[in-house]
């Protein structure tokens, strides 16, 4: 057996020795060295040995085996290498060639439309506040002057998770957090841009669009306040020579309320198809701090005053850049976002 043994190591090393590629190596391995291999047939043999023969055989096979696994790893890596450098060769990148131009777009409309607010606001001394779009109805409603079973719920139709958990209908919930975190109940300065859901359900309007809210909350703050901050605001968006009209409306949670057009930045206020010939559009939403909201976020409304503001960003944007189609701002289509990349705002 001892002789068979010797025989198998040398013809073995001389194969794996001549071996050309990996797939003869393998074969070379499972050959010899495999469950049906020629050595480990040797090994299954052993049961016919005596005790005295078994441990010396096994010991050789043993031998032979490490010898052989050891040669094969070392060709196996032989193989590796040269395999390595004719990829090396074959797949050179020429690194002088031109490259592709990559379609990309830019920074999103939106996107730049929030920077360039929340800029204008902090140069202001406006802290930008962010707030959770899962709501609860006590800070979307009811701290705003909207108890249960208010009529003014109705104009608002929202997305209920649960009895008391909804998608917030409007930023203005982030405005009562604030105010109830502020511990020392002093002035607040603050804007919160974000998505804000609806069911709405007609052809000119989303379930899902983006709002920004702003509130002042301080001594002697009057409306006077509130229209020199807008005009500041829509002249930096919308062009310095904008102008704004004020007009009474309704809100649960300011008093007295208003609507606040802005002079038409297309005709410049003679009238055109974008402004429906009337000179101005409908973009605001403001008023003075209703004193119910004051007090229930614990504000002395005999001490304290203030005012809140909010507008759509969608249409703002839409203004600002000459979009004609809301639609556009939620297709992610390169070839309309890339309009914007060299746009300074």
């Amino acid at each position: 057996m001892e002789e068979q043994i010797k025989n198998i190591e040398e013809i073995s090393i001389k194969e794996i020795l001549n071996a050309s590629n990996e797939k003869e190596l393998n074969d070379i391995k499972v050959k010899y060295l495999g469950k049906k291999g020629e050595l480990t047939a040797v090994l299954r043999g052993m049961k016919d040995l005596s005790k005295e023969q078994r441990p010396i055989i096994g010991g050789i096979v043993n031998k032979v085996r490490d010898n052989l696994e050891n040669l094969i790893s070392k060709k196996g890596k032989e193989f590796a290498e040269l395999e390595l450098k004719r990829k090396l060769e074959e797949e050179k990148i020429d690194v002088t060639l031109p490259s592709n131009k990559f379609i990309r777009g830019s920074k999103h409309p939106l996107n730049r439309v929030i920077e360039e607010i929340e800029d204008l606001f902090v140069s202001m001394g406006y802290d930008v506040i962010d707030g959770p779009e899962l709501e609860t109805d006590e800070f979307c409603f009811e701290r705003l002057n909207l108890p249960k079973g208010h009529p003014a719920r109705d104009m608002q139709d929202s997305f209920y998770i649960t009895s008391e958990e909804l998608l917030r209908t409007q930023t203005s919930a982030v405005q009562a957090r604030v105010m109830v975190a502020n511990q020392d109940k002093g002035p607040i300065r603050m804007i919160c841009p974000g998505k804000t859901y609806r069911k709405e359900d007609d052809a000119t309007h989303s379930h899902q669009f983006n709002q920004v809210e702003g509130l002042v909350i301080d001594k002697d703050i009057t409306l006077a306040h509130l229209k020199g901050t807008l005009e500041v605001f829509m002249k930096k968006m919308l062009g310095e020579k904008t102008k704004l009209r004020f007009r009474p409306s309704y809100f649960p949670f300011t008093e007295p309320s208003y609507e606040v057009d802005v002079s038409c930045f297309k005709c410049g206020g003679s009238g055109c198809n974008l402004c429906k010939q009337t000179g101005w559009i409908e973009l605001l939403g403001a008023g003075m701090v209703h004193p119910n909201v004051l007090k229930m976020n614990g504000y002395n409304p005999e001490e304290y005053g203030g005012f809140a503001f909010g507008t759509g960003l969608d249409r703002l944007a839409m203004f600002k850049y000459g979009i004609t189609d809301m639609r556009y701002l939620y297709r992610n289509d390169v070839r309309f976002l890339k309009q914007f990349d060299q746009m300074d705002i």
